[in-house]
């Protein structure tokens, strides 16, 4: 079970971005509008965009990036169903090691959820 605080890791990492936007402005916006054009609403919906963009996080161990990406999900009203579904997608194409990030997802997905 993942111990890590999915809410406080999200705060934290906004804050340690701080100082990145400040010293590497230039990237930071070319980061941001990188990340707008990719998310935007398309021919793939913006929450379906999300849950790609989670399953790689998983995929890739980021558990910053299943912070980020369970929170648009809930803004984005994707129900429990999508988000297990692609969670086993995640264990299929990732095996045991994506099983242990889709563990620590759903438990963001329970954290995170609005109350």
């Amino acid at each position: 079970m993942s111990t890590f605080d999915h809410p406080t890791l999200v705060q934290n990492l906004n804050e340690s971005l701080v100082g990145l936007r400040k010293s590497q402005p230039d990237t930071m916006q070319a980061f941001t509008g990188l990340a707008r054009a990719a998310m935007a609403e398309g021919s793939v919906s913006a929450k379906h965009k999300e849950l790609m963009a989670l399953a790689i996080g998983i995929t890739q161990h980021c558990s910053g990036c299943i912070g980020f990406h369970v929170k648009a999900l809930h803004k984005l009203q994707c129900t429990r169903e999508e988000f297990e579904e692609m969670l086993g997608v995640c264990v299929y194409m990732g095996g045991g090691p994506a099983l242990m990030y889709a563990a620590e997802a759903r438990k963001a997905w329970e954290t995170m959820a609005p109350v």
